[in-house]
């Protein structure tokens, strides 16, 4: 019990003294061991390698997870060292009620069969998501967090013992000082000056081990930024396959509508492009559209021989191709992204589709994909 006392009496006393010395520091009454420039840049560098690795992981958190509640239940699964439970995505979600509305509503119905085919690629984009969500979480997230919570943490905790063993050399130094002081004017006997040197000499011992041990973890940090930016390039590439596949659902999904007969007759707004268009002359609501004319075929089927098709003498425009397309059959005209085609409508046209010549070649092709030229 003697002992237990004597080392908290023995604590007490040692925090006091910091606590004196660091005051007195604040105030300028007393002096205090400055750091080299390298290390104080090596303390720079961490403080913003750790700050900025927090809100980088908070803002992806973000954006994987927008939902603030599911991320604060994601957070208090891990701390309980817990499986997260699955979560259905959004893009499944929708899946599913467009799913259940075609099956109310009539799964034979152009409207039903289109709500079937767009709840197929929701649900290919929500699996997508949930890969992409996945990946990141392993192989960015999980490094960010790591540093945060086991290299950041060896850092903080090696810098508050180096602050104290400074605090406790200047202390040494300051009462080195002071009993030598005493010593001159004869009030002190030699015993104290050579005790306080021991003293500073072990406090200065003990700094300048502290000291290495920081500098060698604050050095470290540059591994750090290595292993970040190796993961950086990995959330790069999923987010890239993510978008790649989205990119990919969409357009066979917008093939596979564009093939319905008669889906879209009457609208008279165009299909969003699959990516945004910088210019605003891409609309199918510019291009003149001729009356039906009876005898010709409904819309979708393939009555109509494209080869014996004439231009009409009026309505032809030039277009501008937007991205890349691919022929489904030979009713459709492959693309090629920039090139300048010639485009006209035909009586009962499916108005998000356009005929379109290139030399002697002519076929079907999507709006979407064209920019109308004045």
């Amino acid at each position: 019990m003697d002992f237990n006392m004597k080392k908290l009496a023995s604590d007490a006393g040692i925090f006091f003294t910091r606590a004196v010395q660091f005051t007195e520091e604040k105030f300028g009454q007393a002096e205090k061991t400055e750091l080299d420039a390298h290390f104080e840049n090596l303390l720079a560098r961490a403080d913003s390698t750790k700050n900025w690795t927090e809100k980088i992981l908070r803002q992806t958190e973000v954006l994987l997870q927008p939902n603030p509640s599911a991320r604060v239940e994601e957070f208090l699964y891990e701390k309980l060292d817990r499986k997260v439970p699955s979560r259905v995505t959004n893009g499944e979600l929708l899946a599913q009620y467009m799913a259940e509305a075609a099956s109310e509503l009539g799964p034979t119905t152009p409207y039903g069969k289109t709500l079937i085919k767009v709840a197929e690629a929701e649900k290919r984009l929500g699996a997508a998501e949930r890969d992409f969500i996945h990946t990141a979480s392993i192989n960015f997230l999980t490094p960010l967090r790591n540093f945060l919570e086991g290299d950041w943490k060896t850092i903080s905790k090696e810098r508050r013992v180096l602050q104290n063993r400074r605090l406790d050399l200047d202390a040494s130094k300051a009462r080195l000082k002071k009993a030598k002081a005493a010593e001159a004017k004869a009030t002190l006997w030699n015993d104290e000056v050579d005790k306080a040197e021991q003293e500073l000499r072990v406090a200065q011992t003990e700094f300048d081990r502290q000291a290495e041990v920081t500098r060698l973890l604050l050095e470290g940090i540059s591994s750090t930024h290595v292993n970040h930016l190796r993961c950086l390039h990995e959330f790069v590439e999923s987010q890239t396959t993510y978008y790649a596949q989205c990119y990919r659902h969409m357009l066979d999904l917008q093939k596979q509508l564009g093939r319905f007969p008669g889906t879209f007759i009457g609208t008279t707004e165009p299909a969003s492009p699959p990516l945004s268009s910088t210019s605003p002359t891409t609309t199918a609501a510019t291009m003149p559209v001729m009356p039906s004319v009876a005898g010709l075929a409904p819309p979708g089927e393939a009555a109509l021989c494209l080869e014996e098709v004439a231009p009409p003498a009026s309505g032809t425009r030039k277009a501008r191709v937007l991205y890349d397309y691919e022929a489904a059959d030979s009713s459709e005209l492959a693309l090629l992204a920039d090139e300048l085609i010639t485009v006209y409508s035909l009586p009962g046209m499916d108005p998000d589709w356009l005929i379109g010549e290139r030399g002697n070649k002519k076929g079907k092709v999507p709006v979407t994909y064209l920019e109308l030229l004045s």
